[in-house]
């Protein structure tokens, strides 16, 4: 599932995802915290990264300014 739309929109499961990311966390605790399996998370984490909404540091993410714009925007 695409978590970001062509038109840069972002999903409500984007949204939460980068909304868990007030403090730096790790696949497994975003994945507990949303009650996501973790390969949906991992896949969501990947495409985030990419679209320059979270960043990866270690094995821990983090939303970025523009991550945190968009899952504040209804």
């Amino acid at each position: 599932m695409a978590c970001v739309s062509a038109d840069g929109t972002i999903t409500a499961t984007a949204k939460a995802l980068i909304k868990s990311l007030e403090v730096p966390l790790g696949a497994e605790e975003i994945a507990a915290r949303l009650g996501s399996p973790l390969f949906k998370v991992r896949s969501s984490l990947r495409e985030l990264v990419e679209a320059g909404l979270i960043v990866a540091e270690g094995d821990k993410y983090s939303a970025t300014e523009a991550g945190k714009k968009k899952a504040a925007a209804t």
